[in-house]
């Protein structure tokens, strides 16, 4: 118990970067506190922190300690959670990050219907980068991703494959392209609003006009999806999203447009660390999903 009790102070100062705060924190004195990083530092035969004028910054070795406590720490609130789950039924916190065509069309009917089903789990929902819903993910710091599978394997990722996705061209109802089948020099001939820091959209959209010999089109704004969704409204600017997608799009007054090609197939579904417990609260998300979203309907 030792070691236990040394490793989760030492994560207490790594994620406060002060030892006297940690010592607060702990309800310890600063003296003892120091002691026992000294004894940690003694028995693993290397130095875990620098001390600075205004606090401790981790060393390289320390960094490694941090982010494998920090595992531990997580594995064992999962354990108290998978206790609870077993002994009062469903309860506690399940932290998702999503890509923008789950937060608009995929995710609010199956979190609603949880959210019903669970009134005691607490969802938390962020939307932002691919990168740093990634690393929150390995960090520790999500539960899962729903959204694109379409990234480089990882040992520590598993991928549930749950639909094949599809990206097609979005304008407001009424647009002129939305009268016709659309030719890629009619598609290159509007400005465009893409989504800002997700990279991975901007270069398929270029991909698409390299390969019918055209230069990439105008991107005329970067932007959140809701301010995409809202200035598509208000222009005559196209974007890419997500085909299934097309029911939501319409009551946001979108129209599908149709068009020569393929901008973005890719797999989709739920991505999950694997040294991670599937809690009470993720099964029964999954098993959600499975239910709105694998059915012979979508």
């Amino acid at each position: 118990m030792t070691q236990f009790r040394l490793l989760f102070q030492f994560l207490a100062i790594s994620r406060l970067g002060s030892i006297s705060a940690a010592a607060r924190e702990l309800g310890v004195t600063q003296p003892a506190l120091s002691r026992s990083v000294k004894q940690l530092e003694d028995t693993l035969n290397v130095r875990l922190l620098d001390r600075r004028a205004k606090g401790v910054v981790l060393t390289a070795e320390g960094l490694i300690l941090a982010r494998r406590v920090k595992l531990m720490d997580i594995e064992y609130q999962h354990a108290l959670s998978e206790i609870s789950d077993h002994h009062q039924g469903i309860k506690g916190r399940l932290r998702l990050a999503a890509g923008p065509s789950w937060i608009v069309h995929f995710l609010p009917n199956i979190l609603a219907d949880f959210s019903d089903r669970y009134p005691d789990v607490l969802v938390t929902l962020t939307h932002g980068p691919f990168s740093t819903q990634l690393d929150a993910l390995l960090n520790g710091d999500c539960d899962a991703i729903c959204g694109t599978l379409d990234f480089p394997d990882h040992p520590e990722i598993h991928k549930e494959h749950v639909f094949d996705a599809r990206y097609t061209v979005y304008a407001r109802a009424g647009h002129p392209l939305t009268l016709h089948h659309a030719s890629p020099d009619d598609l290159n001939s509007y400005p465009w609003i893409l989504l800002a820091d997700d990279p991975i959209s901007s270069s398929w959209v270029g991909s698409y006009f390299a390969a019918h010999r055209l230069e990439p089109p105008r991107i005329a704004i970067e932007t959140t999806t809701l301010g995409c969704i809202s200035l598509l409204r208000q222009s005559d600017c196209l974007t890419i999203f997500e085909a299934k997608a097309e029911t939501s799009m319409q009551a946001f007054g979108l129209q599908r447009i149709e068009h020569d090609g393929t901008f973005w197939n890719f797999p989709a579904g739920v991505a999950r660390r694997r040294s991670a417990r599937a809690s009470a609260a993720y099964r029964a998300f999954r098993e959600m999903i499975r239910s709105h979203l694998e059915s012979p309907h979508q």
